[in-house]
């Protein structure tokens, strides 16, 4: 197939290659196009001037270009299309895509022209289009299925979702497809494994495109972890998103050493070795600006190795204090703890419950070229300009007590220690605190009051807590309503007054919930808000450390002194519409 240009091709190019698109009019140049939405007030000159530039820049269509920066309505800009080349205008969201005729039309084909074949019939195939007049398309199509192309309008980034839903799908199932009818022997018996027959069928490869395809896929999905589970008669795939597990894949039990055998070797493990834990990293790049992560966890279980890999995607960090999902009281309280001279500022929160990220965030705020700050990780998740960063690596004896001693001599600033595990840590974090640093870190408790007993326990004396503690901040994820079918709904008062939410608040909850679309993966949900109970030690809470109160006695009086509790800032989601009450049940405790 020839590329004569690109999708982004202006106009006028077009035109001659017209009788490829026999079912539209003349191909408008982009100028002319431009002219017309500024004539029907589909766009503002300002917004249109802005797209152009960006056109200029970066290549690619104007249309397409205003939707994605969000100058101008998909729906508009679809309806516009659609009146304009007299095509019919398609919702993907509800139409009904017939699986054989995905695979006349490779994948990037549809990515690289922004289509989606439809249905075929008789000798026309119909292909959703988000740009008709992109004759360069019709042509590709025509050319690899010798079938005539109607074309239908459809909005650009409907489009895309049903790439990702239909061929991902597809491309799973053929690639399954292609190992089970290969040649290639993978041994089963753990008991005769020969290393270098494992290395060589890890080595293969659909195995290989296996776990290539598992690795983007998962990233493309929005993952967290990739869970790849041995169990006697069975070998699964699972992804976490948005906090929740899921099956994606069940591949054939014989591929089981070999999928692990290439995992391990891509993370520089040794694959001789199947009886102890191992720990290895891999770095994934896509494209040329994104470098992915995979900290990767290898376990012996009772029928093989079990694999978890946390994705560290630095480009989807959200370091934006204020996106975060902080109210404003809550906000200006953190702010004010961290820019204080000196002291220790807590984040607490199981795994994966969005610690490392504000902690970010609080780095971005401070980082001026004034202030040392050293911050030592296990892992180091994003690298930041301006920071001195230390990956920690307790193999040789580079933990976080020994870090965090040498830091003391690098005339620091501020300090962040990735996690408070032992003692020592707690010792050196609170010395440093006291000695006219800011330290920031995190622990694993289940609220802000507890943390309190977590560092006596350790072993901290209570007056060290009190006079180096500026505030505790406890945190959890939940999941965010998915906006493409978000919908209100009603929930009986009773419900919300259960959950803990007061009459007067019930008068303005205005809760909402997801019916399930192609964008979520009918599961409602798309994305996570955080939920966040912060508490300042005010000498107050100070005084009720030192007389020995418990973590619930502490916690009644830090809401008597107005903190909000975890699920107090969850039912205040939930009256906003951003989540759901049975997420935020599921997320945390009543009080």
């Amino acid at each position: 197939m020839a590329k004569k240009t690109k999708a982004g091709s202006d106009g006028k190019k077009g035109k001659k290659k017209q009788a490829g698109a026999e079912n539209l009019p003349a191909v408008l140049s982009e100028k002319g196009l431009g002219d017309i939405l500024l004539r029907e007030k589909i766009v503002d000159p300002e917004r249109l001037d802005k797209a152009k530039r960006e056109v200029e820049r970066r290549g690619g269509r104007l249309t397409g270009t205003l939707a994605k920066l969000g100058l101008v309505e998909e729906t508009k800009l679809v309806d516009f299309m659609s009146r304009h080349y007299g095509v019919p205008s398609v919702a993907l969201k509800e139409a009904a895509v017939d699986p054989t005729v995905i695979e006349l039309i490779p994948r990037e084909v549809c990515e690289r022209h922004c289509l989606l074949p439809i249905r075929q019939q008789g000798s026309s195939l119909i292909v959703a289009m988000s740009d008709p007049s992109n004759i360069y398309a019709i042509d590709d199509i025509k050319f690899l299925t010798g079938l005539s192309v109607e074309v239908v309008c459809a909005a650009d980034t409907e489009i895309r979702a049903a790439i990702e839903r239909h061929y991902g799908t597809n491309e799973y199932a053929s690639m399954l497809e292609e190992l089970e009818a290969t040649e290639v022997e993978f041994l089963q018996d753990d008991d005769e494994l020969d290393i270098d027959e494992l290395e060589s069928a890890s080595q293969e490869a659909p195995v290989v495109r296996l776990v290539n395809l598992i690795l983007v896929d998962a990233i493309t999905r929005g993952a967290s972890d990739i869970h790849i589970e041995p169990y006697e008669k069975n070998f699964r795939v699972r992804y976490r998103v948005d906090g929740v597990l899921s099956e994606v894949m069940a591949p054939p039990i014989k591929l089981k050493n070999a999928i692990t055998s290439r995992l391990k070797i891509m993370s520089e493990m040794d694959i001789a070795e199947r009886r102890l834990p191992q720990d290895g990293r891999i770095k994934l790049v896509m494209g040329r600006q994104k470098e992915v992560d995979f900290r990767v966890s290898v376990l012996p279980c009772l029928h093989g190795e079990k694999i978890v890999m946390r994705i560290l995607d630095k480009s989807a960090l959200q370091l934006d204090m204020t996106k975060l999902g902080f109210e404003e009281v809550q906000l200006a309280s953190f702010k004010d703890s961290i820019h204080q001279p000196y002291g220790m500022v807590l984040v607490t929160g199981p795994t994966g419950s969005g610690k490392t990220t504000t902690l970010y965030s609080a780095l971005m705020d401070l980082n001026k070229v004034s202030e040392n700050i050293s911050t030592a990780e296990d892992p180091v998740e994003m690298t930041m300009e301006g920071i001195n960063q230390v990956a920690i690596h307790d193999t040789i004896g580079l933990n976080f007590a020994s870090v965090l001693r040498s830091f003391l001599r690098q005339d620091p600033d501020i300090i962040m220690v990735g996690e408070i595990r032992d003692f020592e840590t707690a010792e050196i974090a609170v010395k440093a605190a006291l000695t006219g640093h800011l330290v920031l870190s995190t622990i694993h408790t289940n609220d802000a009051p507890s943390t309190v007993n977590r560092l006596l326990n350790m072993g901290v004396e209570p007056f060290l807590v009190t006079a180096s503690l500026n505030s505790i901040l406890a945190q959890r994820l939940a999941r965010r309503i998915c906006s493409g079918c978000a919908e209100p709904t009603e929930i009986p008062p009773e419900a919300l007054i259960a959950a803990g939410m007061s009459e007067s608040d019930i008068e303005d909850c205005m809760p909402m919930k997801g019916k399930g679309c192609h964008v979520c993966n009918e599961t409602g949900y798309k994305g996570r808000v955080a939920l966040y109970e912060i508490m300042p030690m005010s000498e107050e809470l100070k005084e009720a450390v030192l007389q020995g109160y418990s973590a619930i006695e502490l916690k009644r009086e830090a809401i008597r002194l107005g903190m909000r509790t975890l699920r107090a800032s969850g039912l205040t989601k939930v009256a906003e519409g951003m989540t759901t009450l049975d997420e935020i049940i599921r997320v945390t405790r009543a009080d």
